[in-house]
């Protein structure tokens, strides 16, 4: 389900957007400040922002503007909503790599058609970006990032963690990713790929617990991180 972050201090504005992008397929999740919604694409990156101009902090132009700085949010499509309808203003937010423009007051259909157009783009144009939890990587580049950390992996380490992506969840078994990884499978190499774990939930820090051990099966990558207990 593709993830959009509604990012707007007008709650009755993020209830009718939220509303009908839900009621659309979307995962909504909202902010009413520009830092709050900066610290929140840094934690779980939207597949789209819906940013307001008019923030009671950091405005919407400054917010786009850090979302486009960093190598790991500049490729997020952000739709500008705002009750400005000067030129001007839209001519900054395109300059600073806004995607589209609404003005208030808006069709709440033509938000949803906006939203889908964009996303259907930038599914096309964006396909070496997948994401969970903080984690990012970019296959055609071969990099990963933590938030804005770039992270440096190994060649097979790399692999492990695309194979796990696509995986969109679900478990992969000890042989499929030892296929699919280093091109055989058997008991004998299966230390091999425990050790590769092992390194990569290191190399991602707190982000590591997302690459879950099924007993018995394999791994896969939860969308949740562990609790912590005790």
């Amino acid at each position: 389900m593709e993830r959009v972050l509604i990012v707007d201090d007008d709650p009755d504005i993020v209830r009718l957007v939220r509303y009908n992008l839900s009621h659309s397929g979307y995962d909504v999740q909202s902010a009413g400040s520009g830092r709050e919604a900066l610290e929140l694409v840094e934690r779980q990156p939207p597949d789209l922002v819906v940013l307001d101009v008019m923030l009671p902090d950091v405005d919407g132009l400054e917010v786009c503007r850090t979302l486009r700085q960093h190598a790991s949010s500049k490729h997020i499509p952000i739709l500008m909503l705002t009750a400005r309808g000067e030129e001007i203003d839209r001519v900054v937010g395109f300059e600073l790599g806004a995607d589209d423009y609404v003005s208030k007051p808006f069709s709440p259909r033509e938000l949803v058609l906006r939203v889908k157009s964009i996303l259907r783009r930038s599914g096309t144009d964006r396909t070496d970006m997948m994401h969970i939890g903080k984690i990012q990587v970019f296959p055609d580049r071969r990099q990963c990032f933590v938030g804005t950390t770039l992270i440096t992996l190994t060649a097979k380490e790399f692999d492990l963690l695309f194979e796990l992506m696509k995986a969109r969840g679900n478990v992969l078994t000890r042989e499929t990713l030892m296929d699919r990884v280093w091109g055989y499978h058997g008991d004998a190499t299966s230390r091999t790929l425990d050790t590769h774990v092992r390194r990569l939930r290191e190399k991602l820090g707190t982000e590591g617990g997302h690459v879950e051990t099924v007993r018995g099966v394999g791994y896969r990558l939860s969308e949740v991180l562990p609790s912590k207990t005790g």
